[in-house]
């Protein structure tokens, strides 16, 4: 059974970090490019970062200004998005994606809140 399972989310005060980490299971993670995505209340899903299915190509959305690091551990089926210096507007629902060729799977989605 393809599972993706994410956690890390809470609230954070503004200018604090948080880490997220994406539990994949059931699929072959290390063949998989990864992304994460966000989703805040009345926002379309955007992509935040991604990174390649060995690790050596990242990307990352203009709008994170190089406060957030993807990083994977493919024998542990892991990926990782490190996030510092969140603002409010980081506040939204943070999904991981694992995609190759048509194939692609999602997980639940871990809340992330941003507030004094």
């Amino acid at each position: 059974q393809v599972q993706l399972v994410e956690s890390g989310g809470g609230l954070v005060q503004p200018g604090g970090s948080l880490r997220l980490s994406c539990a994949a299971s059931g699929f072959t993670f290390s063949m998989y490019a990864v992304s994460w995505y966000r989703q805040a209340p009345g926002k379309e899903r955007e992509l935040v970062a991604g990174i390649s299915s060995y690790g050596n190509v990242k990307t990352y959305a203009d709008s994170i200004e190089g406060r957030f690091t993807i990083s994977r551990d493919n024998a542990n089926k892991m990926v990782y998005l490190q996030m510092n210096s969140l603002k409010p507007e980081d506040t939204a629902v943070y999904y991981c994606n694992a995609k190759r060729a048509e194939l692609a799977y999602w997980g639940q989605g871990t809340q992330v809140t941003v507030s004094s």
